[in-house]
């Protein structure tokens, strides 16, 4: 066999197993547009999640008007992998309406006014009384 016959039969045969890989069709999703939400929503939210968090909502099942805490919550424990920073603002995205329901329903059975609650502590003590008011029973 000649050198030239056997490089064109090499080359044939490596041709014949080469593996081309295709370019890979990548899309990127477009970043996520987060509406501007009050200051009182904000920490309304970061307070909620915070009870979420301890696992002592069982107040907040009083002002819930359609399902809204189970929808919240289904909602936080898919995605307590968010900073709670990023947590408040994803779910804001999301379930905005729901906790201005919450809210809704927190004005008019205690009329409280949720704009004026404008820090973590003001929600704190506000539970804590709600909390208090319940009757306890040693049975």
């Amino acid at each position: 066999m000649t050198e030239d016959k056997k490089n064109t039969e090499e080359t044939q045969e490596k041709e014949e197993f080469e593996v081309v890989m295709p370019e890979a069709n990548r899309v990127e999703m477009p970043a996520t547009e987060f509406k501007e939400q009050p200051d009182y929503l904000k920490t309304f939210a970061n307070f909620y999640i915070s009870k979420f968090d301890e696992s002592d909502l069982e107040i907040m099942d009083v002002y819930d008007g359609n399902h809204d805490v189970i929808e919240i919550n289904t909602y936080l424990t898919n995605n307590m992998a968010f900073s709670r920073q990023n947590l408040v603002k994803h779910v804001l995205n999301i379930h905005a309406e729901r906790f201005i329901d919450m809210l809704n329903n927190i004005q008019k059975q205690t009329g409280v006014d949720p704009q004026n609650m404008k820090t973590y502590e003001d929600w704190d003590k506000w539970y804590t009384d709600r909390r208090n008011e319940i009757k306890q029973t040693l049975s």
